[in-house]
């Protein structure tokens, strides 16, 4: 095969060098800003009013995972208690499992469904694995609806609490919520409270 002439080479590295959409994504949208929000998960795992369960089984049979669909539509409040918070979304989506030889190996696709507040009828997409149950899941945030419009960056979910009813275990996760929003390219308001730091930063 002919080889390639040095001098047209360096042409096409400088080419690329220069091309714009290698532009850092700062430069590019300085006008970018961060919101980070708190909500608290309370998942119902069993009983009459459960909020998740699985809707396949896995074609393995037993205790496999791998092939299971697993579906939920779980509160989300604006504090760990219950009886002591505020309503204000909803967290639903579906977990399926995507890993034979490296337990738990799930994949999820959720979404964050505000109903209440300053962010009612927004939404925020989130997508990512879930590789240690007792470790914090991070999950990427890939976009939004409503105030949350060009949205990106990460979410993290971390234990709180787990307690019982008399027909239920309900489970409690702690989820901050950061999102890089693109405000100036939407006609809604900009969030509220917000800091031009930016999470991609060293």
């Amino acid at each position: 095969m002919a080889s390639c002439s040095p001098l047209l080479l360096l042409a096409v590295l400088l080419a690329v060098s220069s091309s714009p959409s290698l532009v850092p994504v700062a430069a590019q949208y300085p006008g970018d800003w961060l919101t980070h929000i708190t909500v608290y998960m309370h998942e119902t795992v069993s009983g009459r009013h459960a909020t998740m369960l699985r809707s396949v089984q896995s074609p393995l049979g037993g205790n496999s995972m791998f092939g299971t669909v697993n579906v939920l539509d779980n509160e989300l409040r604006d504090g760990p208690d219950r009886w002591a918070s505020n309503l204000v979304g909803r967290f639903q989506g579906l977990f399926v499992g995507s890993g034979v030889v490296s337990p738990p190996g799930l994949m999820t696709s959720m979404n964050v469904v505000f109903t209440a507040g300053k962010y009612n009828g927004s939404t925020l997409a989130l997508l990512g694995p879930v590789l240690d149950f007792e470790a914090p899941v991070e999950r990427s945030l890939v976009g939004g609806t409503g105030r949350f419009r060009m949205a990106r960056g990460y979410s993290v979910m971390t234990s709180v609490r787990n307690y019982t009813t008399p027909d239920s275990v309900v489970l409690v996760d702690k989820i901050d919520l950061y999102a890089k929003i693109r405000y100036q390219e939407i006609t809604l308001t900009p969030p509220e409270k917000f800091t031009r730091e930016s999470l991609f930063d060293e």
